[in-house]
């Protein structure tokens, strides 16, 4: 029996949620599945990722095969780097104790990395916004100096017809005797 370690969707159309399981490589996609060790949930940026890491290195001893979308999962949250480092172990490369001193300056550099990306992300958008509020207040002032100047033009051109209204003699009436 090939055993392999893949994604099975859920979500709605548009929306995908995976599920990261352990099936007969024969089943269906959907289909029945040995045991659930983790979640996918692609939508959000980064990805949201839980996965039991213990269950996973299990089955990777066991033989399981993941496919490539898997094989790319667990090598982002270290599963497979930690692997690697207990075969190490059972070969008598290094002792446990130096694996997870690896792995842990592993982890926290990979942390690192995905904070600054975040970081860089936020500080992308901030610059944006800023960008834009700067072109709304250009295009703000252009349109008062627009409707300041038309005023302007109203005002004087009201002004001229107030005055030849002012400076027109107004004919008096002989008076009558």
């Amino acid at each position: 029996m090939a055993v392999k370690m893949r994604l099975q969707r859920f979500g709605k159309k548009g929306q995908p949620f995976y599920h990261i399981v352990i099936a007969d490589g024969r089943a269906p996609r959907d289909g029945r599945f040995i045991e659930k060790i983790g979640t996918y949930n692609p939508l959000p940026n980064p990805a949201e990722i839980a996965i039991d890491m213990d269950k996973a290195i299990q089955w990777l001893h066991n033989g399981a095969q993941p496919t490539d979308t898997v094989k790319a999962i667990l090598s982002y949250k270290g599963v497979l780097y930690r692997n690697h480092l207990l075969k190490g172990v059972a070969k008598g490369a290094l002792t446990l104790d130096q694996a997870e001193a690896k792995f842990d300056t592993w982890m926290k550099d990979k942390e690192q990395r995905i904070q600054s990306k975040l970081n860089e992300k936020d500080q992308k958008k901030r610059a944006a916004q800023r960008e834009r509020l700067e072109a709304e207040k250009k295009i703000n002032e252009a349109r008062q100096a627009e409707i300041a100047r038309k005023r302007a033009a109203a005002a004087a051109a009201a002004a001229p017809a107030q005055e030849s209204v002012a400076e027109e003699p107004v004919a008096e009436e002989p008076a009558a005797e």
